[in-house]
Parts: C-alpha cells; structure tokens; sequence
C-alpha cells in the first residue's frame, strides 16, 4: 500500500468556511476578523466579554525526542479530535510553526498523517504573518538601539556591553556572529552583533506571556537591551521604543483560528524552541480556547525535561493556570533508539533495546506525576512495526508507576484513532490533584537551578562556568533573583549533552551564561554549547520544496 504524504492528506481535505469553525467553537461572528476563506484571527475583546466559564486544560508533551520520531504535535491534534469523537466540546491550542525547521531538518510541523491542522501549507509558511511582525519589532528596537549610539549617545550606551541581538526566522549559521557598522563615520558605529532566530527573540516570550495590548506594552518597555558605562541597564523605554514596537504587534497579539481535517476548532498562536526559549503558544490563545472548549489539548516543545517543566513552571506560574491531565507521548522505535538500537534496525523487535531505553520515558512519567503532582497517561503513537510484545512491556512497566498506558493510532486513522486515549484523559480530568512548581519563587537563582536540575533532569547538580558567576550577582543585585528559569538546553538528553541518551546519571549540568529577559519575566540560563541560532543540515528540507504553475507546494512534509 503507498501511503500518501502528510502534504498530500491536507491537500485532499474539504475544509470548512472559517465562520462554521467560529461557531462550532462559540465564537461570535463579531469577532472573527478573516484572513480569507479558511482562517482567522479572533479579537481580544472575546475574553472580556464572555461569560462561558473555563474549561479542562490537557498538555501533551513527550519523551526525549530522536530521529526516530514521537508525535505530539500529531497526537495533539488526534486527541483533540478523538475527544469530539467521544461526545466532547474540545478544541485545541498550539504553537506556530518556525521557518527555520519548516526549510532545514523537521519538515511542516502542523501534525502528521489523518491528525493535522490546515490550511497545513499557509500555517507552515507565513500564515497571518505574526513572526514577520515579531522580527519586525525586534530589529526596530535594535535599529533603534544602534542609531542612538550613532546619534551622540545620550544614555552612555556602552557598545562592548549590548545584550541585544537581530532576528530572522530562518535556520543561518552566517549570522551567529558579525561585525556591523562598517564603511565609515556615516554607516553606524562598528561593533560584534549577531543574530538568534526569530522565535528565540525575547519579543516572541513577551507576545506569549502578554495578557493584554497594556500587559504587551508594559512588558516591551522592560526588555533590557544592553549597559551603559556604568553598569547601569538600559531599556526600550530608555529608547523611547516600546510604543512603535507595541504598534507593530497589535495584530500579532491576536490568537489565529483554524481547524483539524476533521474541523475541530483550533487556536494557533505563538512560539516553538523550547530547547531555547520557553516554547509555549500564548497565554492569551490559551486562555480564549478555555472559555471556548470544555475540554483544551495544547502542547508544550521538545521533551517534559524542556516543555512542559517551562509549561509548568514559567507558563502556567504567570498565567495562573492548572492542567487537569497531562499526555506524555513515546513510541516504541523511539525508546529502542534510547536502547542503543541504529535507526535503521529500529523496524525490528528488540525487547532487550526497548527495556534499556524505557527508562527516559518513566524518568519523564515520574517527573509530571511526582514533582507537579498532575495524573498522567502515556500515549504510545502507533508504528506498524510495533509487536504485540513491545506494547505489552510499555504498558507493564508504565503501570508500575500506577501509570496507565493508551494506544494512539490518530496518524493512520484521526480522532477514531484517538478516541482510546481521549477516554483516558477524560478519567483523569475528574482525579483530584495537587499541582505543585518545581522551586518556589523565593529561592535565589542558584536554588531554582539546582532544583530543575536535580528533580527534572536528575544530575547531580549545577556548575557555574565562565561569565555566569559573576552574572548571577549581577541579576540578583538588580533585583531580578525572584523570577522564573528558562533553561536552554539541548533537546536530545536530559543531561547538556546530546550523546547521553535514555536516563543518564551521575552528570553536572554546566551554565556558562546567565541573562535577563526584564520583559518576559526570565531569566535564561545557557547551558552546554546551546546556541540560540541554528544551521541548516547538509541536506535541507528547502531542497524538497516546490510549488507548481497552479500554485500548488509540494514536499512540504
């Protein structure tokens, strides 16, 4: 049997008018503000004036990722629509996808196989345009930032100490590092600058975590963009910024309506990367979506050591908000990868590999149901591969854990694939639960480290390296000890390097860099050799990219 693409699938797929997408989610027409046929943006007066009490929040999140794949952007979406399956008024809320895995290793990243979200092309691409907005904001205030040195320098600026970088929604290694402002007394002051992708840009933290176009202004004119020679931080209110920067994201700030191929209403909003940002759509997406549904899935980035622990401890702190059921996704081929298993022998059964590598999954298992205290359920995202065998050890040694385990086959087959699982996370929705944060807000920098990384990650503890010592007492004399950590680490291992697979022990994570996002509410600690702009492989996803004379793509996925 061949299989269509992911591509091909939404392509097929009759979708619905965006107004029957509004109403099926109890959206009034008086809201919806049409980016044509089939998508939306919903304005934020919808939650000031309904009355619709909260629905059920469901975090789908997963184990380690590998190249041999997890799901749970897909199994989200499955969820979603095996909910609707089983009688229920769900509706979904997600991230926008990046531009830079879209055309470098990923692919489209708006689920896969009979659980997608579409218009699948127009969401991978530009979609309403919000990310172009938010690189917009981002290099205006860098534009800014460099013509005020330019222009005398009123505020001591100095140019060694600028913490403020450009951004482009594209994987370019190119841009990491530069030297600008050159060609003399008229082209800008010379100095290093580089470049982070656009989702990494703390301009896309402050749209997530922004509540309102006050809360987003607020937060912009805290963003700290440098020093001055004093030692003193400067600020986009210091550069008079944050109006102008507020203006080009007022239209960004509104979350996006779309739908699944089975027309579950589905909000889009916000950022990725939670390997390097705190990866979480926004606050205001999410909070809309539980006033519209009963019962909302959304997920968080990478693996629960990086998404849901940000989720959890960034998101949900801020926002006031509790999940009533978590979803940790895993596949067999994964878990064998975790094994020691080659990808290519991933197809074969191999319960001594899978038993080695379970481990990661029951490590993240532990992590929601001990630390936060939140019931959980595994959702094993079906392969053909898998043996009858596998399963039954997935579900034996998940059970140990009082864990039950929920096959999910919404890749072959949509919200009937998913209605297994929606039963599950329905039962656990009405277990009564004490959520709880990983540190509390009161603990100095250094406490709140050690504990992501002892009780998340299960090292041994944290070691300051390079410049973080003394940026730590830095941070904490200006003030900032009491916020929130956004850990950037490598997805790959629960340890700062990517080659430690499975369930790693007897590590120290290393954080080489410690600094501020004032706006966000952060504060982003560097670990191992993260970087905040990636490359593109040798063999880039663009290079299977086309679109016909009909206007057509293809190999989008």
């Amino acid at each position: 049997m061949a299989w269509l693409t992911d591509i091909e699938i939404a392509q097929q797929c009759q979708m619905k008018h965006i107004d029957e997408i509004a109403k099926l989610a109890n959206v009034d027409d008086k809201y919806v503000e049409h980016y044509g046929r089939y998508k939306a943006k919903i304005d934020l007066s919808l939650l000031k004036e309904t009355e619709r009490p909260d629905g059920k929040l469901i975090l789908v999140t997963a184990i380690t990722p590998t190249p041999a794949g997890e799901g749970k952007t897909t199994t989200s979406v499955g969820l979603a629509d095996g909910l609707r399956k089983i009688g229920k008024n769900s509706v979904a809320a997600l991230r926008e996808p990046s531009l830079g895995p879209v055309f470098g290793i990923k692919g489209g990243a708006a689920g896969g196989g009979y659980a997608q979200v579409v218009p699948m092309e127009d969401i991978n691409l530009h979609f309403t345009g919000d990310f172009h907005a938010i690189g917009a904001a981002n290099n205006l205030l860098a534009a800014m930032l460099d013509n005020h040195i330019q222009q005398g320098n009123a505020l001591g600026i100095d140019p060694k100490q600028i913490t403020w970088k450009r951004a482009v929604d594209m994987n370019d290694r190119q841009l990491r590092h530069i030297v600008n402002g050159l060609g003399g007394r008229l082209q800008g002051v010379p100095r290093e600058d580089g470049f982070d992708i656009t989702v990494a840009s703390e301009i896309m933290a402050v749209l997530c975590l922004a509540s309102d176009i006050t809360d987003l202004k607020k937060r912009l004119a805290s963003i700290i963009v440098g020093y001055s020679y004093e030692g003193k931080p400067v600020t986009a209110h210091d550069l008079k910024a944050e109006g102008a920067m507020a203006a080009l994201l007022k239209d960004a700030l509104k979350p996006n309506l779309v739908q699944t191929l089975e027309g579950t209403p589905t909000f889009i909003h916000g950022g990725p990367f939670a390997n390097i940002a705190h990866g979480c759509n926004s606050i205001i997406a999410t909070r809309m979506a539980l006033k519209m549904g009963d019962y909302v899935v959304t997920e968080a980035g990478f693996a629960a050591d990086l998404g849901a622990e940000k989720f959890l401890d960034i998101k949900c702190r801020m926002a006031g908000l509790t999940p009533s059921a978590v979803v940790v996704v895993a596949t067999v081929r994964a878990l064998k990868y975790h094994g020691g298993v080659a990808k290519a022998d991933l197809n074969n059964e191999n319960l001594e590999a899978l038993e080695k590598g379970l481990p990661n999954l029951l490590q993240h298992v532990g992590n929601i149901k001990n630390v936060y205290g939140l019931p959980v359920v595994v959702a094993i995202n079906a392969f053909p591969t898998d043996t009858e065998a596998e399963l039954d050890m997935v579900e034996a040694k998940c059970k140990e854990l009082g864990v039950n385990v929920a096959l999910s086959e919404v890749w072959a087959k949509g919200g009937e694939g998913g209605k297994a699982l929606a039963e599950e996370v329905v039962r656990l929705c009405e277990e009564p639960s004490e959520f709880k944060f990983c540190y509390s807000d009161d603990m100095s920098i250094m406490e709140k480290l050690n504990a992501i990384a002892t009780r998340i990650y299960h090292a041994d503890g944290v070691d300051l390296v390079g410049n973080a010592p003394k940026q730590l007492k830095q941070l904490e004399d200006m003030g900032f000890g009491n916020m929130p950590i956004c850990m950037a680490k490598t997805q790959y291992s629960f340890s700062d390097d990517a080659s430690k697979l499975g369930a790693p022990s007897g590590f120290r994570i290393s954080v080489r860099n410690l600094k501020v996002s004032a706006g966000a509410g952060f504060i982003v600690a560097l670990t191992g050799d993260i970087m905040t702009m990636p490359g593109l492989p040798k063999v880039p996803a663009a290079e299977k990219i086309d679109v016909d004379e009909n206007g057509v793509i293809s190999g989008l996925f």
